[in-house]
């Protein structure tokens, strides 16, 4: 193996000891946890290399190196999740490679997807993205919409052509109620999850958890957790 290799393997292998203790700690089968790997700032080869290893869910969050980095994986049996905060001038180029989009968290972005998939002929599955440090209608710092705001959205996204409901997405907030409570923060996402498949069944997906906190993100219940650093290794910094 080629030292970059070796290198993502320990990695990797260390991140799913992780998991599968998180999820025996927790009373959970391994299996109801989904890893996705955040590729940003790292080429294409590393996601070459990744999915050699067995990696089968990657995530992007800036469109102008997504897209290309995709192209340039065509081949891999990978699915695609588009995490970053999302201008709807943006949106054709994502839905021609995202298979699901995290950060659904307005009105003209459900519209924007829906018709830019009708467009492609694809489905393209949809997390709405919840603020957890917004008030009951406002947005978050990072994008999101506020708890209030989840169930119209919701039932936007389930009448949008081309767009399936799959669930909700948070990052764990900086400010606010739940700063430096991880834990409580996807509890409380848990909770909002509950509530939307009481109208919407098929909505299970939970995405919440990074390198730092997927083990509070696996005891509250989420379904799939975005690690990027803890298996690429630390981001060069953009300049």
């Amino acid at each position: 193996m080629t030292d970059r290799k070796t290198e993502l393997a320990a990695n990797l292998a260390n991140v799913e000891q992780r998991i599968t203790a998180a999820c025996a700690a927790a009373g959970r089968e391994r299996e109801e946890v989904t890893l996705i790997v955040v590729t940003k700032t790292y080429p294409a080869s590393d996601v070459r290399i990744l999915s050699e290893l067995g990696v089968r869910h990657v995530a992007e969050n800036r469109d102008q190196d997504a897209a290309p980095k995709a192209a340039a994986c065509a081949d891999l049996p990978l699915k695609w999740h588009f995490v970053g905060q999302l201008q709807t001038n943006k949106v054709r180029s994502v839905v021609g490679y995202a298979d699901f989009v995290q950060s659904v968290d307005r009105d003209r972005l459900v519209t924007a997807l829906s018709k830019e998939a009708g467009r492609a002929g694809r489905e393209v599955g949809c997390f709405i993205q919840v603020a957890l440090d917004a008030g009951e209608s406002a947005r978050g710092e990072r994008g999101g919409v506020a708890p209030g705001g989840i169930e119209e959205l919701a039932g936007l996204v389930a009448g949008a052509p081309g767009l399936r409901l799959d669930g909700l997405m948070t990052v764990a907030p900086l400010t606010g109620e739940y700063a430096g409570r991880e834990q409580a923060a996807f509890e409380r996402l848990m909770d909002l999850s509950t509530d939307l498949r009481r109208a919407h069944p098929a909505a299970t997906m939970v995405s919440a958890g990074m390198s730092a906190d997927l083990e509070q993100a696996v005891a509250a219940g989420a379904t799939h957790v975005r690690v990027g650093t803890a298996v690429l290794g630390v981001r060069p910094r953009l300049g």
